[in-house]
This record gives C-alpha cells, structure tokens and sequence, in this order.
C-alpha cells in the first residue's frame, strides 16, 4: 500500500470517527432532590442504567439537585431546554396543572403495585405524557414508593381529636384540604426546610416521604412521635421529564433504551424502598414512640379522601380524567383481586364513588 493510499486511509477514519463523535448525544440531568436524601438513588440509578444500555449514541451527565438550577426550577429548566432532562415528584408542579397531584401519588387509595399496574397495563403512561405534553416534555416515570411515614411530631397523633389545631407540613392539593376538614391547617415548605421548621417549632409536625427518607432527613433528633399509617400519600411516584425536542432528536433504538431502563429502575426502586423502610422502621422504632390512627379514625379520613378526590375533579377536567382511569382500572382488577385474596398485591381501596367522578368529567 502505497503512502497516498495510507494517507487516504487515515484521513477517512479520521472523518469517520469524528462523525460519529458528532452524532453522539450528550444531556445534562438534574433532579429536585440533594445528595443527602435517599430519594437521589433513584436518580443516579437510572442515569446509570441509561448510559449503558444506550452505549455511544446518549451520554447523560447527572447533577444533584441545587447544582445547576434551584430544585423550585428543574420543571422550567427542562421545557425552555436550558437542560435536556430534570428528575422529580409530579407534585410540585400541581400550581401549573391539579392533574400533575394524582400523577405523583393519592390520598388513601393506590398502593405502589396499583401504579406500576396502571401505568404499564391501564393506561396510565399515556396520561403523563399527555399533561406533561402540554408543557413540551415527555415524562418516563421510573420511581415508585409505597406508603408513605406519616406525621413526625412531638405530640401523639391517634384520633380525630388529636388532629384539631395541628400545623402540619404535608405536600399535596387534595392533602391539604383533607387535613384542613379534618381540623388540622397545611404548611407549604420545602422538603429541605421541614428539619429547621421542626426545631423551632414553626410547625406542630411534618411529613416528607418513606421512612428511610424521613430518618435521612434526621427528623428523629428534632421530633418524639411518629403517627402511621401515612394516609396522605398512600403511595408516590417520582421519573424523570425530558425536553420533547431533545426527546425528537433521538433515533428509535436509544428511546427504547431509555424506557427499558426507566422500567427497570421502577421495579428496582420498589424492592430497594421497601427493604430501605424495613430497616429505618427498626431505627425509628428505637428512637421515637410510634402511635396508629384507630379504625374510626381512618374510615373517617377515608371517607374525606373520597369527596376531596369528587370535588378536584369536578374543578379540573384533567384531574378528572386522571382519577377516572384510575378508578376504572381499581373497578376493573377488583375481581380477580379480591377473588385472590388474601394471596393478592393488596386490598382494594374503598376509594370514591367511580360514577360521579365520571359525572365530573362528563361534564366539563
């Protein structure tokens, strides 16, 4: 081979290799939470599960929540595409829309297996797209916990009674107002302020997310009484929302990667919370007294969730179009539920009346 050969040689693998430098997409993530809340795992998690199944054509850079923009920030930060892909808990965003609430979790009616069955089987993925869609984003959810801790106070929480008069941090639309008809009053902070709110006794008591969570966030060195069960966040869902057209710009194989890999990361993050709570229960156990609604209690509570669910939705056609698949997925599995028990994945939640949310969205 002649040296003009070699030349030419070299030079077109040159071209060839700086080529596919150039079609390799590189994003940068970032997420709501800090590094020292154990809810950034399910974030790293699939950032790193991503990187390997999509190989040269997607690189993500992850960052911890604050480091690039605000947390408050990360749902703007992705739709104008400052960044290509932002993690977080639905909820947050429920100022912008009320059905971004029902997408992040439910008062005292889905566990963390109804989710993922309603988001993979019913229909409900789809419904994140769609409400995501409207602000330019598509939405992979790839997180899911199951009941949440409940209220940490310095007070015992178990009856109705004990509710009256309590400022509580809790985080939710539909939350707040069923804690408000209960006689309790919503706080609205941060998840990184409620620590500091404690202490200084801002609030009677607060909430944030599992139990490994909460004792990461050291709510135990601040607070006496830990009240179960969690009825304000009967499960949760968190995923990550990307920029629609960074979304566009990737070939067919790599978005499939990327939802193969946010799908494992739901099945993983579900095993790893609940094995995360087992041991921060034994913990908590040791540090605080733990009290459980009575039943007249959580039948009351029930029974609140239920008309609270009836009036957002007759407010939001969206909401309503949430909660109606929800409720028609419940109604749809309740059979062969209920026909396994007590073999099943949980009982079937005595949940609001399925036909007048369907008045709901019926009507608007």
């Amino acid at each position: 081979m002649t040296k003009l050969t070699l030349a030419g040689v070299a030079l077109a693998t040159s071209t060839a290799l700086t080529g596919a430098a150039q079609a390799q997409d590189s994003w940068q993530m970032t997420t709501t939470w800090p590094s020292s809340l154990e809810l950034i795992e399910f974030d790293r998690h699939f950032v790193d599960l991503a990187n390997k199944l999509t190989g040269d054509a997607l690189t993500i850079e992850f960052f911890e929540g604050g480091a690039l923009v605000p947390s408050g920030e990360v749902f703007g930060a992705v739709q104008s595409g400052t960044v290509q892909a932002g993690a977080d808990w639905p909820g947050y965003w429920a100022g912008r829309d009320a059905a971004f609430s029902p997408l992040a979790t439910t008062p005292a009616l889905f566990n963390a297996v109804d989710y993922v069955n309603w988001i993979n089987q019913w229909g409900g993925d789809e419904l994140y797209d769609e409400v995501y869609g409207r602000f330019g984003m598509v939405y992979l959810p790839y997180g899911v916990t199951n009941n949440e801790s409940g209220f940490h106070t310095n007070e015992p929480l178990s009856t109705m009674e004990d509710l009256q008069g309590m400022r509580l941090r809790v985080s939710g639309l539909e939350q707040g107002r069923i804690l408000e008809q209960l006689g309790g009053s919503q706080v609205s902070m941060a998840g990184g302020e409620v620590y500091q709110a404690l202490e200084r006794g801002v609030i009677d008591g607060g909430e944030f997310s599992t139990p490994n969570v909460d004792w990461s966030a050291g709510f135990q060195q601040v607070t006496s009484h830990w009240a179960t069960p969690g009825w304000h966040q009967s499960a949760s869902v968190f995923g990550v929302m990307i920029n629609k057209q960074a979304w566009d710009a990737l070939d067919d194989e790599t978005r499939e990667a990327l939802e193969v890999a946010a799908d494992a990361t739901m099945l993983w993050s579900l095993a790893f919370t609940e094995k995360r709570a087992t041991e921060a229960y034994e913990k908590w156990d040791e540090a605080v007294e733990i009290t459980r609604y009575d039943d007249n209690a959580l039948e009351e509570i029930q029974q609140v969730a239920n008309q609270v669910i009836i009036d957002v939705s007759c407010e939001n056609p969206t909401s309503a179009e949430v909660y109606l698949s929800m409720l028609e997925y419940l109604e749809n599995y309740a059979q062969w539920r209920e026909a396994s028990a007590p073999y099943n994945l949980g009982r079937t939640p005595n949940g609001p009346a399925i036909d007048e949310v369907r008045a709901c969205a019926e009507e608007q």
